[in-house]
């Protein structure tokens, strides 16, 4: 029988809307309130949510990112906005930090403090509303506001550094848009595949997932799109950041929320929750790799995932095959395709590699997808007691990481878990790449990217290395539209050239 001091999971609720008039301006902290009902409804002890001392609301895009703000305001304190519709009144207003890891760390983090006995529940929380926003700014509803001061301000949580460096601003290479496409090439050069060849592949992988997705009520694009379609572009399905076409991306723009709850059995046994209802964290890791991708001296490598799925499975005494359901993130290609190389999954286990459908088809509700990842679990391994699942989550550029395994199946004795501070020493300790900030000289590519607007190539991108030196640096490309189409069009992956300083920038030249 396990402890009283044993965390559980034991609510969740998701909420997809792609039909509220976007007249309405139904707020994401109305939409996100609603998804916690929902998992009060599923943890079925009234008494519940009087007992919740913890709210944690994912940070909102919005606040994250300059492309997301916007001009209808927002909350002084958002997920004292959640919990004020649903009549909690907890002593902890939690608000995150940017970061797709970071639904799975706050269940690690909490679990650890309920163990303890520093925490009796929580209720972990998140969303976009992104559809309406989107809506109501475009048709310029001017009397729509979602600003509110419920009192007080919330406690960050999290880790507030930028994902880039001060060099790849200056190169414009900010943006997940821009940085996975960077990866996936890295990764096709590894694997040596052609740039056609290797466009069918993430096809046939992404195929997998848009397939789940279409059986998945709660997704946004229910298409089933076929490999064929995914790898074709054209003009539904135009290049956005080279070698991903659109639908290879995540799909930002949808109204979606999600919540859980998390307890311990004591609480549970005390308010009457069914144990029908309960799920246990068997292990868990958060890490992470070198901070910028310029960094990493192999850039389709992760020994975050490596080294942290290995901490995970370790504690939960499983291993990857002992999983029944998996869930990895999936917000383009490359981090499944790293995610299945570093933990030893086939690209087409039959297990399927997602259970919501992935962030391009289930939808991308910024850095909230692991809410309704961690929701789905629950309810997969509830339907198949006994059995387990893994849930990876991605922050960044495969660059903060987080696991859980999940089972109704009690865990035994006092939950403990290794202190992360041991794996994020390990990951440290990791060698960098010789770099250079100011590139002159002759050079070659070592991955690159071409960034599209909707009328075609944009900009170049490149990371390449000094044949005299070895070493690696960042730089874009002249701009003129031959030399973009030209840098796609052929395998440039290898190829020489020379790279100058210009107006504070390094500018590489193909040969």
């Amino acid at each position: 029988m396990p402890l009283d001091t044993t965390p559980i999971l034991v609510g969740c609720g998701d909420v997809t809307d792609m039909t509220t008039p976007v007249e309405q301006g139904r707020s994401p902290f109305d939409l996100i309130a609603e998804a916690g009902r929902l998992a009060l409804a599923d943890a079925g002890a009234p008494g519940l949510a009087a007992r919740i001392d913890t709210v944690a609301m994912l940070r909102l895009f919005a606040d994250t990112s300059h492309r997301f703000a916007t001009k209808l305001g927002t909350s002084t304190n958002p997920p004292k906005s959640v919990a004020k519709r649903l009549g909690i009144d907890a002593s902890r207003y939690l608000y995150t930090w940017n970061g797709g890891n970071m639904p799975q760390y706050l269940v690690n983090k909490f679990a650890e403090a309920i163990s303890r006995g520093e925490m009796q529940a929580a209720m972990v929380v998140g969303g976009e509303a992104l559809r309406t926003q989107h809506g109501v700014e475009r048709r310029g509803l001017d009397d729509i506001s979602w600003r509110e001061d419920p009192g007080g301000e919330p406690e960050l949580i999290g880790d507030p550094r930028r994902g880039w460096s001060d060099d790849e601003d200056k190169h414009n290479i900010r943006a997940a848009i821009t940085l996975y496409p960077l990866i996936e090439n890295a990764i096709r050069g590894q694997r040596g595949a052609s740039i056609p060849d290797h466009l069918k592949s993430m096809g046939k992988l992404f195929s997998g997932f848009a397939r789940v997705a279409a059986e998945n009520p709660l997704a946004t694009r229910r298409d089933g799109f076929t490999a064929e379609q995914l790898a074709t572009v054209d003009g539904g399905n135009r290049w956005i950041g080279f070698p991903y076409p659109r639908l290879m991306n995540s799909n930002a723009f949808i109204d979606q929320s999600a919540a859980f709850i998390i307890t311990s059995v004591g609480l549970a046994r005390e308010l009457g929750i069914p144990e029908s209802k309960w799920v246990y964290l068997h292990g868990c890791a958060d890490g992470h790799d070198h901070w910028f991708l310029s960094e990493r001296p192999e850039i389709h490598v992760s020994h975050a995932i490596r080294n942290g799925s290995r901490k995970a499975f370790d504690m939960a005494g499983k291993t990857v095959g002992d999983m029944r359901f998996l869930d990895l993130y999936s917000c383009f290609p490359s981090a499944v395709e790293i995610g299945c190389k570093e933990m030893g999954i086939a690209e087409d286990d039959p297990r399927g590699l997602t259970v919501t459908g992935g962030l391009p088809y289930f939808g991308g509700p910024g850095n909230s997808y692991v809410v309704h990842s961690i929701s789905e679990m629950l309810r997969r391994v509830r339907s198949e007691p006994g059995s387990f699942g893994l849930v990876t989550a991605n922050g960044n550029y495969v660059t903060k990481h987080s696991f859980g395994i999940y089972s109704t199946t009690p865990t035994e004795g006092q939950w403990t878990r290794e202190d992360p501070a041991v794996l994020q020493a390990e990951l440290d300790a990791m060698p960098k790449v010789p770099y250079v900030s100011e590139a002159s000289g002759p050079a070659t590519i070592e991955t690159y990217t071409v960034m599209h607007g909707k009328n075609g190539p944009d900009y170049g991108v490149v990371y390449g290395r000094l044949k005299a030196t070895g070493q690696r640096f960042v730089a874009n490309t002249p701009s003129d539209q031959a030399t973009l189409q030209d840098l796609q069009d052929r395998d440039s992956l290898g190829r020489p050239g020379t790279v100058h300083r210009e107006d504070g920038r390094n500018i590489f030249v193909p040969g």
